[in-house]
């Protein structure tokens, strides 16, 4: 009886699924503006103390900010149904799609649709920052600070960067001495089985797939795939973008069983296109190292993989979130905060700034061919400046910052637009 309570809560997460594109830096803005502005399920200040703390672990950043977003509201249970709820349909879709790949390779996909979805999502990137920028730079140290990482940021294109500027802002913050903490909170309970299952896992897994190779098990090949993905779960820092490689020299190294990089990079293509955490090309890729066996194993792969990658940084969400609750109540820690809250607000700034260039340079096809090899052809013309990128952002940062229009509407207007106009 107590999820009925959370049903508009789960509801909200389900839509937001289907409309959540751009990537983590994309999904941050749609967080603020229905989480935030919309539900008002946590205030900005949590927001970027989440988000903080989640690019301070493993894994895929925006799906744990997602899940202690609902925590927050009703516990480890609605955080793990929330999981599922945002994982599910970007997992399906990308399974589906080793289907199609494998089938259907001769058909041509329509990609008009998203036509102008990337500069959407730097209109929601931008939108997140002004808004967080009200409450972090509050007088000129944040205001430095925060300028300091965007240009950091920018001049310094590596996953590092965000974890070093995290301590130097949290450092820097600290020479003041005029803010204490006043809450009396009870210290939060450390769950210590989530650790110990993490590790457990982790070892299980290992011993299991070698078991798999030595004694030549009938299709253990997915034990070799779980324990490939649940490592990468376990080590993967800077999002989905530093999956590639790691998938590159695990399943398209030539072996036998591997797959092509054509396939490995038109999968990673596709998913960029999809709504949903970037992870979600595991079930891709899943999929695609088990269509050798078949249609049932091939399924099995998809599922298999998706849930290796994301329970790793579950578990250590689970552990670590509540030292960090108790942590924060210290005096250097309670300081820090303040700078590092400042510091991601420029992290996001220079995120919508990178965002933009990448999309702006090269004008790629409206239509991605798939010839027998399956591989993936891109027509690049020469290098212009789309000024159409820069209306579609402007626009969708005024109806996110100047009307109360839900964000999963100005999503779907945007697909319904690149839909007609070509």
């Amino acid at each position: 009886m107590l999820l009925l309570r959370h049903i508009p809560f789960l509801k909200t997460v389900f839509i937001y699924s289907f409309t959540a594109f751009g990537g983590p830096q994309g999904h941050i803005g749609m967080m603020s503006k229905t989480f935030v502005q919309k539900r008002k399920d946590i205030t900005d200040d949590e927001l970027l103390e989440f988000n903080s703390f989640c690019q301070m672990l493993p894994g895929p950043s925006s799906t744990q900010t997602v899940m202690l977003i609902a925590m927050k509201r009703g516990g480890i249970p609605l955080a793990c149904i929330t999981l599922l709820l945002w994982v599910m349909p970007a997992a399906i879709i990308m399974g589906a799609f080793s289907f199609l790949l494998r089938y259907f390779d001769s058909k041509d996909i329509q990609t008009n649709l998203f036509e102008f979805i990337q500069p959407m999502s730097v209109g929601f990137v931008c939108f997140a920052a002004a808004r967080m920028m009200k409450t972090t730079t509050q007088h000129i140290a944040t205001t430095l600070i925060m300028m300091g990482g965007f240009l950091v940021t920018i001049a310094i294109r590596s996953p590092w960067v965000f974890p070093a500027l995290l301590v130097i802002s949290g450092t820097v913050s600290n020479f003041s001495n005029k803010r204490i903490p006043d809450s009396h909170e009870k210290p939060k309970r450390i769950n210590w089985v989530n650790l110990w299952l993490f590790a457990f896992i982790f070892i299980g897994a290992g011993v299991l797939s070698e078991l798999a190779i030595s004694h030549h098990w009938a299709h253990g090949r997915v034990f070799n795939l779980f324990e490939n993905f649940y490592r990468f779960g376990s080590i993967v820092f800077g999002g989905g973008q530093a999956l590639l490689p790691m998938m590159l020299f695990q399943f398209a190294n030539g072996r036998p069983g591997s797959i092509t990089p054509d396939v490995l990079m038109t999968g990673y293509g596709m998913v960029q296109a999809v709504p949903g955490p970037v992870f979600s090309v595991c079930s891709f890729v899943g999929g695609m190292v088990m269509s050798q066996y078949g249609t049932f194993w091939q399924i099995v792969g998809c599922f298999t993989a998706i849930i290796a990658v994301f329970l790793p940084s579950t578990l250590l969400l689970f552990f670590f979130f509540p030292i960090f609750q108790n942590l924060k109540h210290h005096v250097i820690i309670y300081r820090a905060l303040e700078g590092i809250n400042a510091v991601v607000v420029g992290i996001i700034w220079a995120s919508g700034i990178l965002l933009f260039q990448a999309i702006s340079p090269l004008k790629i096809s409206h239509i991605l061919y798939l010839n027998p090899n399956i591989s993936i052809l891109h027509t690049i013309s020469p290098y212009s400046f789309e000024w159409s990128n820069l209306v579609v952002a402007i626009i969708t940062f005024c109806l996110l910052y100047f009307t109360k229009i839900p964000a999963p509407l100005i999503v779907l207007a945007w697909l319904l637009l690149g839909w007609t106009l070509h």
